[in-house]
């Protein structure tokens, strides 16, 4: 059969999400964070994004509380679950991480503003517009074709080792959006459609997927921040 539950959590706001647009905006060679992908920390609104997540999970009830969780190894979605669960007040799973859950590895590219990425690779302009976003890979990066193979392989996973319980993923936009793409087998098309009608998956977002009686999931909600305090 499979999970009966699938719930997507992206992180909260990260210190990246905020200074790379910034840079871009500017034209900087450089932004105002430094250090590997991995390793960026939640700014203190994505800490309150967390606490709303938690206050959120604290008003399921008692059996519609996740039973499994697993986050990506990234600091940004490891805090965003731990103090989610601390905020929640309640009983949590312990969280395992899956390296199959990371950002889009963007190889050579990483932690890379745009002014910064022309003028070290100007190439990759051209590289781009020929294979398209979506099949594009960045020097000793992925494109979103490799990333829905690793998502393939974790699903998979998860169905049979988890069968029937409520499953809680907390990652980054990446996932969030190549995971609807392996549950629902969209096309580039498709998925193209999909950003177009609900944006692009915002932090601290809920999108959740639950079982039919056929054993497959369906989508419930997607790309949800109802639970987030107004801007």
């Amino acid at each position: 059969m499979g999970v009966a539950e699938l719930i997507l959590i992206r992180h909260g706001q990260s210190l990246a999400n905020v200074a790379f647009p910034e840079a871009d905006a500017q034209g900087l060679l450089e932004a105002a964070v430094s250090g590997r992908d991995a390793d960026v920390p939640l700014t203190d609104l994505g800490q309150e994004q967390a606490r709303a997540i938690g206050a959120w999970l604290a008003s399921l009830p008692a059996d519609r509380r996740p039973e499994v969780v697993v986050t990506s190894p990234y600091l940004r979605a490891r805090e965003t679950w731990r103090i989610a669960a601390e905020a929640s007040g309640t009983v949590t799973p312990e969280p395992r991480t899956d390296d199959r859950l990371v950002d889009r590895l963007l190889g050579e590219l990483e932690m890379l503003t745009r002014a910064a990425i022309a003028a070290r690779y100007p190439g990759e302009a051209a590289r781009l517009a020929e294979a398209g976003p979506w099949e594009y890979r960045p020097p000793g990066g992925e494109s979103f074709a490799d990333i829905r193979v690793r998502l393939t392989a974790f699903l998979d996973d998860l169905h049979r080792e988890h069968d029937g319980q409520r499953v809680v993923v907390v990652a980054h936009d990446s996932v969030v959006l190549m995971t609807r793409a392996v549950i629902e087998d969209l096309g580039w098309e498709e998925l193209a459609a999909v950003e177009r009608s609900a944006g692009a998956v915002r932090n601290a977002s809920v999108s959740r997927f639950t079982s039919n009686p056929d054993g497959v999931l369906e989508l419930d909600r997607y790309n949800v921040i109802d639970h987030l305090p107004p801007a």
